[in-house]
């Protein structure tokens, strides 16, 4: 058995159009070889238009294009929508519309949508991966065209302040890289960049602010991607300068961890982050709010800005998100502020159920069929993890067949002896899926197996002899008697 390596790169273009994926389930009344395993892997830039060349399937597997078509071969696409089409007649894979990395992969540094081949007489099922290569199409943009600091006059020289984070939805070199700070007599800019490679930037005080000199400045901060030509976003900061306040809110810790399951309601307590504040009045009330906090923890999470309880307000789901960090800022009513870290990691539980896919309800197969006949193919997915995600499959009741598992998440429906249709002209096969979660899930589909007739049985007389008689001089065409056969 053989297997391929290809890989295709296609210019960029523009255009947008999200889609997802789709899996069918593909079913043939057939005899199967044994499943391929090839491994088919193009690459494709976003935001081409429709009918874009993903590759040339027949020059990559090295057949002529009229062999696809004597197979009647088609494609699949994993997920909910067809991406692609396969013109048979020349071997060429295309893309259906425009892809748009940002919809179809969301904060995802790799973009990878996955087909089948399926291939007739006989039955063989190849792989084949395309991954969809960002273009820089956005722009950095911040949350507003304006943030406001308010900083007491006394605050010393090296004091630093975090700014809100710009997005950038493209990846790769083409996201976010990089900020800048117009020039200015009081401020420079640090940047700093996390474990995971988000890059966020600090505000730093180079020299004493004098309110009775100057009491507001305004910086122009931009945002600058890895684009070529690069792409960049700007705000404003206007910084409001305030006569003393001498103590800055401490939080009792630095960074708050918790653990949290996947199917918690909203409104549950994740955590209360507290910061206290020595100072009399108003500059010793705190404030809480985000920041340097994405769109898709906001969210999920809502702050409390008198209390510092952070509690769910979205659905959860560890299969789109297994951690989320958060910034939480304490400012007090004279504007010094404080920082902590959230961090939440989202515990997965068994919520999802298997997915059996039947492209199918009916199949069909001939009764003199060898046993171990491949008679129907379908697919099993679980959206959750580990586990919890692993599936297997059984079928009800004392039948000839079985199930086993092929390529992928794919299942063979095979014959196990002999059938006989004249004993029992069709069955009705009970699917089930099963996950492995502490609390197992389970679904079932039917499928229907009409056993096909086959010219296997003589006709046969109901008895050896017959005896009959007539008188003579009758005329022609006189009926004397009947013979029986039976088939």
């Amino acid at each position: 058995q053989r297997g391929w390596l290809f890989w295709r790169v296609t210019a960029s273009g523009r255009r947008s159009a999200g889609r997802q994926r789709q899996v069918i389930a593909f079913l043939l009344c057939v005899c199967v070889c044994q499943s391929g395993a090839e491994t088919l892997r193009y690459a494709l830039a976003e935001e081409l238009e429709r009918d874009s060349v993903v590759g040339n399937i027949a020059e990559d597997l090295g057949v002529a294009p009229s062999q696809l078509a004597a197979r009647k071969a088609r494609v699949v696409s994993e997920g909910n929508e067809q991406l692609f089409r396969l013109n048979a007649n020349t071997g060429v894979l295309t893309a259906k519309d425009s892809l748009d990395r940002e919809l179809i992969c969301p904060q995802s540094d790799t973009c990878t949508l996955f087909f089948t081949i399926f291939l007739e007489n006989p039955l063989q099922l190849l792989r084949g991966e395309v991954e969809v290569l960002d273009v820089n199409d956005n722009s950095p943009v911040f949350r507003e065209k304006e943030f406001v600091l308010e900083i007491p006059e006394p605050t010393p020289p090296g004091s630093r302040f975090p700014l809100e984070s710009a997005q950038d939805r493209d990846v790769g070199s083409n996201s976010l890289q990089n900020y800048s700070l117009g020039s200015n007599s009081h401020f420079s800019l640090a940047l700093r960049t996390s474990k995971d490679g988000v890059k966020s930037s600090e505000l730093v005080l180079d020299r004493q602010l004098d309110r009775e000199e100057q009491p507001e400045l305004h910086l122009l901060l931009t945002a600058t991607d890895g684009g070529s030509p690069p792409r960049s976003g700007t705000a404003q900061i206007r910084i409001v300068v305030l006569d003393a306040n001498d103590n800055t809110p401490v939080f009792d810790r630095e960074v708050y961890e918790v653990r949290l399951a996947e199917n918690s309601p909203p409104e549950q307590l994740v955590v209360r982050v507290a910061a206290t504040d020595p100072d009399e009045g108003s500059n010793g009330e705190v404030r809480y709010t985000f920041t340097q906090t994405s769109e898709g923890s906001r969210q999920l999470f809502e702050l409390n800005p008198s209390t510092g309880e952070i509690r769910v307000s979205g659905n959860l789901d560890f299969e789109e998100a297994k951690s989320h960090e958060m910034v939480v800022r304490a400012t007090d009513g004279g504007g010094l502020s404080a920082h902590c870290k959230v961090q939440v990691e989202v515990m997965d539980v068994n919520d999802n159920a298997p997915e059996i896919e039947l492209g199918s309800l009916t199949a069909s197969i001939a009764e003199d069929a060898p046993p171990r006949t491949v008679v129907a193919l379908f697919s099993v997915r679980d959206r959750d993890s580990g586990e919890n995600g692993r599936t297997e499959c059984a079928i009800d009741g004392d039948l000839p067949f079985s199930v086993t598992p092929t390529i992928g998440n794919y299942y063979e429906l095979r014959t196990t002896a002999a059938l006989d249709r004249e004993r029992r002209a069709e069955y009705n096969i009970s699917i089930s899926a099963t996950d492995w979660g502490r609390r197992r899930l389970s679904s079932r589909e039917s499928l229907l197996v009409q056993v096909a007739d086959v010219n296997d049985n003589a006709p046969q007389f109901t008895q050896e002899v017959y005896s009959m008689s007539v008188t003579e001089n009758k005329g022609p065409m006189l009926r004397i008697g009947s013979v029986k056969a039976t088939d």
